[in-house]
């Protein structure tokens, strides 16, 4: 193994180590004794619908009616709304 190779792997190595050595001291401070945090119980907040009655609706008619075109006669759907109190 040339001196080069050997440099390189134990530069990596090094590199590696503060990263477990950070984790393995976490570890051990964290002590068996206490809980770890918990997020605070969830809970739905009471739903209130209201639906009331509508004050207005739209009623409606439809029919046919015949318009007379440069093309022939065509037979046209026609529909007329407007506002009712319900």
């Amino acid at each position: 193994m040339s001196l080069k190779r050997l440099i390189v792997i134990t530069a990596l190595a090094a590199l590696a180590m503060p990263g477990a050595a950070h984790h393995a001291v976490a570890q051990t401070q964290a002590s068996p004794m206490t809980r770890p945090s918990q997020p605070p119980p969830r809970y739905a907040r009471p739903r209130i619908e209201i639906n009331p009655r509508p004050l207005l609706y739209r009623r409606c008619i439809d029919w046919y009616e015949l318009q007379y075109r440069p093309s022939g006669t065509v037979l046209y759907p026609q529909m007329r709304c407007w506002w009712v109190r319900g």
